[in-house]
């Protein structure tokens, strides 16, 4: 993910994702877009979660799944990309581990 381009189109992902899930959670928990990922070609993109309360993670990344179809969608209707990426949904666990360090030096 190097071009600047390819960097914009991620961020603008991102950005998406987080307003799609603020608006269809149904807030149990606190769903956090942490990164995005788009492969070189533009045709694959990762959305990294993290989810507070931990053990709500299981339910809230099956959400967002089952959604996954529903913020292409909204991916078509509120941006001007002329291919829509393929969307994947993983947990950050590079996330989970900085908060589980964090915890451990408090």
């Amino acid at each position: 993910m190097s071009d600047k381009r390819t960097i914009q189109i991620a961020q603008e992902i991102g950005h998406a994702a987080s307003e799609f899930i603020a608006r269809e959670s149904n807030r149990g928990s606190l769903i956090t877009v942490t990164r995005t990922e788009l492969s070189s070609d533009q045709k694959h993109a990762t959305i990294f979660l993290s989810v507070l309360p931990r053990d709500h993670e299981d339910e809230a990344l099956l959400f967002v799944k089952r959604r996954t179809t529903d913020f292409r969608e909204y991916l078509r209707q509120h941006t001007r990309f002329g291919h829509i990426p393929h969307i994947e949904v993983v947990l950050d666990e590079g996330e989970k581990n900085r908060q589980r360090i964090d915890d451990l030096t408090r």
